[in-house]
C-alpha cells in the first residue's frame, strides 16, 4: 500500500471512529460494569421479592441490607429510568444525559458542594446504615448489569452508597424551594430589596399540597386509632410515590411510600406506629448581599474586615449532539454564609437549613424501625430532616403532630423575607430551634389532629393547639389555612364518634368550605345581576344552585373550576400546584374569568352543562377516566389544561394509605396508587390497573402479614431469576 493510501485510510478510520463515538446510540454504549463481579455481589444478599396481585413488592431479607438490596432491584424493575434520573442529577451529570438545558442543575451541585459534603462526612454514617445504602445501590447495579439497553448514562455505574447520600442532599432542599431562590439570583436584575432593621417580618404562604389526619381512641367509635397518609405529589417523575413493603430478620417491617433513589420507606406504618408528611413552609432560606472591596473583587466586608472569597471553577459537561460533549467552566464562590454567586447587579450568598448535613437515610431507617412514640421522636429529634408537617399515630392510641423543621434562630429586627445585609455576623445564624420547642400537639383533648399545609396553630379544635405568641416572626412559620384544613376541622371536629368508614369518607370529601376563595369567587359572581347572554345565564344558574361539591356528576363544579382556572391564569398562578386560599381578586377579573369559562365550555363541549368528570380526567395509556375532586379539596386532584379543553390530572391524591389500629393493638390498612406499581412499563398489567379503583375513590387491602401476602401472591423470586419481571 502506498504512503498516500495509508494516510487516506488512516483519516477514514479516524473519521469512522469519530462518527461511531458521536452517533452511537447512548443507551447501548459499551457497558462499564463487570457483569461477573455483579453476579458475585448478588450472591452476597439473601432476599426474596414477593409481588402481590397488584404487583406491589414485599421485600423479605435476612438483614436490613438484604431488604434494601431487594428494594433497589424491585424498584428498578418498575421505574429504572426515573431512579437513574435522580442519581444522575445528584452526580451533576444531567447536562451529559439531556444536554445544555439541564446544565443549571449540574452547576448547582457544584455550587452547593454536595460531593464535598459526601466525601467529608460519609464515614460518619453508622456502619449499619452504610450497609443499607450500599445494599440498595448494589440492587440497582445488578439490575443495570442485566438490562444494559435501559441505561440512561452508562458511566453512572457502578453506583455506591455515596450516590444514595448525595441524592438526599440534592433532593431535600428542592422541597423548600432552594432551586427557585438560586434561580432568582441569575435574573437580569436584583429580585428583592435588602432588609434594614425594625422591619416587620411576613411569613410565606404554602404552595404545595398534602393531608395528614390522625384520630385517637377518644374520638373513634370503637376505640380505634386512625391515620391517613395522604401526601399530594406529582403523578410522574423523581418525586412521585412508589409503594413497597420491607421486611427483614433484623426487625424491619414497614409498608408505605418512597421516592426514587430512597433505600427506605419515607412514610407509612409498621406494626407499632405510622406517620405522614405534608409540606410546610418555615423560612429556611436566606439570601445575603455582600459588600465588595472596590480594590479587590474577591474580598467582601464582614464585621469591619475584608475577607477573601473562596474562588473556584466548576467544570460543566454537556452533550451537544450524539456522543459529542463539551465542557465549560463556571465560577463558583464560597463565603462565610455559604454558596456565593457574582452577578452584574451584585454578589450574593445563600444560606439554607440543613446545609452540610448527611444523615437523612439514618433518620428514616430509625423512624422505620421505631416501636413506640419515644423512639420515633428520638429519630426525629436527632435527624437532619429540614421541614415537613408530620402527623403520627400508634398502636397504643397516641396521636401527635409537629411542625417539623431545621428552623434557624435569627436576629430580631430584620425582614428575613427580603435579602439581608451580608456584612455583619448579626445576620449569620448558626443554630436551629430545638425539636422540642417546635409547634406541636400531643394527644389533645379533642382526640384528633390534622394538617393540610396549614397553620400549626389550628391543628385541632379546643385546647392543645400551639400558642402563636410563643413563636418569633423571624421563624417564618406560615399561619395560612387551606380549604382542605378548614374542611378537616369541620368534618373530623364535627363527629365525636368516627367509624372507620366515616374516617375514609371524610378523607374523600370533595367540598369547598364557605371560607374558601372558590366560594368567595362564586358569591362575587352571584352578587352581580344575571347576565343577558343565554349561555352565561345558564352558567350563572348553575353557580346559583351549586352546593360547593366537586363530585364527578356536578356541572356547577365545572363552571366554578374553569372560572377559577382562568382567574388564576390571569394572575400568573398555576392551578395545578397552588392551594386556593388567601387570594386577592377583583369583581372585574372574576367576571372576565367567568366569561372565559363559558366560552371554553361552548367551544369544547357545546354546552355549559357539562359534568365535572367530563372535564377532569385521569389519562394513562389506554385509560381515560373521569375524576371527581379538585384543587385544594380533601380529595385533591390537580390538572393541566390540555389542547382538548380538559384537565389532565398531574398531581394531588396519589399514593394514599389509611391505617387502623384496633384497641388490642392489631393493625390493618388499605391503600391505592393513582396508576399502579409498574410506573414505566406500559406492557405490564400493573401499569394502570389501580386507576379505575382510584377514580372511584376506593382502596385495596394492604397485605401486611406473610400469610396474607402468600394468599394473594402473583410471583416470588430472587433478583435476577428468570421468572422475575
Amino acid at each position: 500500500m502506498k504512503r498516500w493510501q495509508k494516510i487516506v485510510l488512516g483519516v477514514v478510520v479516524l473519521l469512522a471512529l469519530a462518527a461511531v463515538y458521536i452517533f452511537w446510540p447512548q443507551g447501548v454504549w459499551p457497558f462499564v460494569v463487570n457483569l461477573d463481579e455483579l453476579e458475585a455481589v448478588n450472591e452476597n444478599y439473601d432476599v426474596v421479592i414477593r409481588r402481590d396481585s397488584f404487583g406491589v413488592p414485599h421485600i423479605f431479607g435476612q438483614t436490613d441490607a438484604d431488604a434494601a438490596y431487594g428494594l433497589g432491584y424491585a424498584h428498578a424493575e418498575d421505574d429504572f429510568l426515573t431512579i437513574q434520573q435522580a442519581l444522575v442529577a445528584a452526580r451533576g451529570k444531567l447536562g451529559v444525559a439531556y444536554g445544555i438545558d439541564a446544565a443549571p442543575n449540574d452547576y448547582m451541585v457544584q455550587l452547593l458542594r454536595i460531593w464535598d459534603v459526601v466525601d467529608a462526612q460519609y464515614d460518619s454514617i453508622p456502619p449499619d446504615i452504610q450497609a443499607i445504602m450500599q445494599g440498595y445501590a448494589d440492587g440497582l447495579n445488578y439490575y443495570a448489569a442485566l438490562h444494559e439497553d435501559e441505561l440512561l448514562l452508562p458511566e453512572l455505574f457502578p453506583i455506591s452508597g455515596q450516590d444514595v447520600a448525595a441524592g438526599f442532599i440534592h433532593r431535600v432542599p428542592l422541597f423548600f424551594g432552594l432551586d427557585g431562590a438560586l434561580g432568582d439570583l441569575f435574573a437580569e436584575t436584583r429580585q428583592n430589596t435588602v432588609s434594614e432593621k425594625e422591619v416587620i417580618h411576613l411569613p410565606p404562604a404554602v404552595k404545595y399540597g398534602s393531608n395528614v389526619i390522625a384520630v385517637g381512641p377518644e374520638r373513634s367509635a370503637n376505640g380505634e386509632t386512625f391515620l391517613a397518609v395522604n401526601s399530594h405529589q406529582p403523578w410522574e417523575g423523581i418525586v412521585a410515590w412508589y409503594e413497597a413493603h420491607m421486611v427483614s430478620g433484623e426487625g424491619w417491617n414497614m409498608v408505605g411510600g418512597l421516592l426514587p433513589g430512597s433505600p427506605t420507606i419515607t412514610h407509612g406504618h409498621n406494626e407499632h406506629l405510622g406517620w405522614a408528611f405534608t409540606v410546610n413552609s418555615p423560612d429556611l432560606i436566606d439570601v445575603y448581599v455582600l459588600e465588595m472591596n472596590p480594590d479587590n473583587p474577591d474580598q467582601y466586608l464582614f464585621d469591619g474586615e475584608w475577607r477573601d472569597l473562596e474562588v473556584g471553577e466548576a467544570p460543566i459537561t454537556v452533550t451537544l449532539f450524539g456522543r459529542f460533549r463539551w465542557t465549560v467552566k463556571r465560577e463558583v464562590l464560597w463565603s462565610v454564609y455559604g454558596p456565593t454567586v457574582r452577578q452584574d447587579h451584585g454578589v450574593y450568598a445563600i444560606r439554607y437549613a440543613g446545609m452540610g448535613e448527611i444523615g437523612h437515610v439514618e433518620q428514616f431507617v430509625r423512624m422505620n424501625k421505631a416501636t413506640n412514640l419515644a423512639e420515633w421522636q428520638a429519630a426525629m429529634r436527632e435527624g437532619p430532616l429540614p421541614m415537613f408537617n408530620t402527623g403520627y399515630a400508634d398502636a397504643e392510641g397516641n396521636i401527635f403532630y409537629v411542625y417539623n423543621g431545621r428552623i434557624p434562630i435569627r436576629a430580631e429586627g430584620y425582614n428575613w423575607q427580603q435579602y439581608l445585609p451580608g456584612n455583619t455576623s448579626e445576620t449569620l445564624w448558626t443554630e436551629y430551634l430545638p425539636f422540642d420547642e417546635l409547634p406541636q400537639v400531643s394527644n389533645p383533648p379533642s382526640g384528633f389532629v390534622q394538617n393540610a399545609n396549614s397553620s400549626p396553630y389550628r391543628t385541632t379544635l379546643g385546647d392543645g393547639n400551639p400558642d402563636e405568641t410563643n413563636f418569633s416572626p423571624t421563624l417564618g412559620i406560615n399561619d395560612t389555612m387551606s380549604n382542605r384544613s378548614l374542611r378537616a376541622l369541620e368534618l373530623y371536629g364535627g363527629d365525636e364518634s368516627i367509624t372507620e368508614a366515616e374516617f375514609m369518607a371524610y378523607k374523600y370529601d370533595m367540598t369547598f368550605s364557605a371560607e374558601a376563595d372558590v366560594s368567595r369567587m362564586v358569591q362575587m359572581i352571584l352578587a352581580e345581576p344575571p347576565p343577558s347572554d343565554l349561555d352565561e345565564r345558564a352558567a350563572y344558574d348553575l353557580l346559583a344552585s351549586w352546593d360547593g361539591q366537586t363530585n364527578p356528576e356536578n356541572s356547577g363544579a365545572t363552571v366554578t373550576l374553569l372560572t377559577f382556572f382562568y382567574l388564576l391564569e390571569a394572575d400568573g398562578t398555576d392551578i395545578s400546584v397552588s392551594n386556593i386560599t388567601g387570594g386577592a381578586f377583583t369583581a372585574v377579573s372574576v367576571q372576565n374569568s367567568f366569561s372565559q369559562a363559558v366560552d371554553h365550555l361552548i367551544e369544547h363541549f357545546g354546552s355549559v352543562e357539562v359534568p365535572w368528570q367530563e372535564v377532569n380526567r385521569l389519562v394513562r395509556g389506554d385509560a381515560d377516566l373521569g375524576l371527581g375532586g379538585a384543587p385544594d379539596v380533601l380529595h385533591a386532584v390537580y390538572g393541566e389544561m390540555g389542547e382538548d379543553g380538559r384537565f389532565h390530572g398531574v398531581a394531588g391524591d396519589s399514593y394514599i394509605l389509611l391505617v387502623t389500629w384496633q384497641p388490642d393493638g392489631t393493625v390493618s390498612s388499605q391503600s391505592i396508587h393513582q396508576y399502579g406499581s409498574a410506573t414505566l412499563d406500559e406492557n405490564s398489567p400493573h401499569y394502570a390497573d389501580q386507576a379505575p379503583i382510584f377514580v372511584q375513590r376506593e382502596l385495596t387491602p394492604v397485605w401486611f402479614t406473610e400469610e396474607a401476602i402468600l394468599a394473594n401472591l402473583e410471583q416470588a423470586y430472587r433478583p435476577g431469576e428468570e421468572n422475575g419481571r
